[in-house]
């Protein structure tokens, strides 16, 4: 019965991604005809099936785009580069995008031992740094018993030194994982969806305003409190906004 069960499972699967292909390739043609709005609907329709791909939404990107639409245009250009990150089409396309944008917010640089520590981190992902781990301590266990079963003292030195260093490479990955991951969880994106938002000073209406957004800025959200966000800006600049005039770029 299960065996039945996960081919009749595996067949709707591959009934939806053809269909989903169809789909795809007709959106394109009206794309290259000029009807934006149809193709964005055909891509849509892609994504609400549970389908996701980097050049799906890059095309849902450059719908948007050629209708001036700037936070679907950012929005969907940066999932694409969720999924793609090396694409440099995508990242080109991206920063047109953000040229639409009104709001001219810097960057806070970081600065020694904290952006040394990071661009370390950063270098690979979590499950990188984690196979790096256990490769180390695999390499150590072997170095070990290789000194462990040695006779002559070169042999035994030379076990031993790399042993070791195989056993602080593998801490150390265990180490870069941990805190990649600490960062992933931390690092929350989104798009203002709305032409203007007022940023408040607390999570009620009432607040005082901080400071003003416009659609298309990317910042990042701190928390949640019934119907606010807090958020962050490039410049460490930090306040309230209604959580229904963004979108979070998380998730799929």
């Amino acid at each position: 019965m299960r065996i039945f069960l996960n081919f009749f499972i595996c067949c709707f699967s591959l009934l939806a991604t053809a269909q989903n292909d169809d789909v795809f390739e007709t959106a394109n043609t009206l794309y290259n005809d000029g009807k934006y709005i149809e193709a964005i609907d055909q891509y849509e329709s892609i994504l609400k099936s549970g389908q996701h791909s980097a050049e799906l939404y890059f095309n849902l990107g450059n719908a948007n785009y050629k209708l001036n639409n700037i936070a679907p245009t950012i929005y969907y250009y940066e999932k694409a580069l969720q999924l793609n990150p090396n694409d440099e089409e995508i990242q080109n396309n991206l920063l047109f995008a953000k040229n639409m944008t009104i709001d001219a917010i810097d960057k806070v640089p970081q600065v020694g031992f904290s952006r040394i520590i990071n661009n370390i981190v950063n270098t690979f992902g979590t499950e990188v740094w984690a196979k790096i781990a256990i490769g180390g301590v695999i390499l150590f266990v072997l170095l070990f018993l290789m000194y462990h079963f040695s006779y002559t003292t070169s042999k035994k030195r030379i076990a031993f030194i790399t042993s070791i260093v195989s056993l602080f490479i593998g801490f150390f990955a265990l180490l870069m994982a941990f805190q990649k991951e600490s960062l992933n969880k931390k690092d929350n994106p989104a798009i203002v969806f709305v032409q203007e938002t007022r940023v408040k000073s607390e999570a009620n209406k009432t607040s005082e305003e901080v400071f003003r957004l416009h659609e298309g800025t990317k910042i990042q959200v701190l928390e949640t409190y019934q119907e606010w966000s807090k958020i962050e800006l490039s410049d460490n600049s930090i306040g309230w906004i209604l959580s229904s005039e963004i979108k979070l770029l998380k998730g799929f």
